[in-house]
């Protein structure tokens, strides 16, 4: 019998990419999905598709740089289905840009959505799963957190922070013994609409160009999958995964 089924996950940047194959794939082997994101329109459509093959999904939209939203979400997934097995910290972020150009915006903008997002998910699913004595936060990071490089120093930064945050929870709760796993994903080039949200034309048109050998999101989703389907006393601590022709 799968691990994965019954499980109840929540997804945060459900409606697109990663967040959207995570659900289909999570759905396929039999987990109950709470949805989040921003584009209702999004989610109903993937929640109808869900339900339509079979599977059980609900949605709340969610801005995940409202702490207060998180924790009706988390609210949301208990009164629905009783529990929160599996927390899912998908939504991003990615406006590259040289720093010397000031976007002070774009640097704000991922502080709050790629640290203070999965700060606050973690802050809102993190006493139900310690009173279960189990659970699993997974993290989506980077490459970029892992390596720093020109035009990315604010998003390598906020992707390194993800690593960090996420290696000190795992350290907390190995110590607690709450029986809590967590995992870090770092994706290089996914096809995805993050480099959609680059203003700077330098930096746009070289991700356009590494860009175009990008796997698709469907791999990640299995990543999830299979990180979620070992056994409650295995960990998978930390995956990284890009194109096999990627450098970086």
């Amino acid at each position: 019998m799968s691990n994965i089924k019954d499980k109840v996950v929540i997804i945060t940047g459900a409606s697109s990419g990663i967040g959207e194959a995570a659900a289909k794939e999570l759905s396929s082997k039999g987990a109950k999905l709470v949805l989040a994101a921003r584009r209702e329109d999004r989610l109903l459509k993937l929640q109808e598709e869900l339900q339509k093959n079979g599977g059980q999904a609900i949605y709340k939209v969610t801005d995940v740089t409202a702490h207060e939203q998180l924790e009706e979400l988390a609210e949301y997934a208990l009164k629905e289905f009783g529990k929160i097995d599996v927390l899912v910290n998908n939504a991003g972020v990615m406006p590259q840009s040289f720093m010397f150009k000031k976007k002070i915006e774009e640097w704000n903008m991922m502080i709050d959505v790629n640290i203070k997002g999965v700060l606050y998910g973690i802050a809102a699913v993190l006493p139900t799963m310690r009173e279960q004595k189990s659970g699993h936060i997974i993290n989506l990071s980077s490459i970029a957190g892992h390596h720093v490089f020109a035009g990315g120093s604010v998003y390598c930064g906020t992707k390194h922070a993800v690593r960090a945050i996420t290696e000190g929870l795992r350290q907390e709760e190995a110590i607690s013994g709450t029986n809590i796993r967590t995992t870090n994903i770092s994706p290089g080039a996914v096809s995805t609409e993050l480099t959609e949200g680059i203003t700077d034309v330098e930096i746009k048109q070289a991700y356009d160009e590494l860009y175009k050998g990008a796997i698709e999101p469907e791999s990640i989703a299995r990543a999830i999958a299979f990180a979620i389907e070992e056994p409650a006393d295995v960990a998978i601590n930390e995956m990284i995964i890009r194109p096999t022709k990627q450098q970086a």
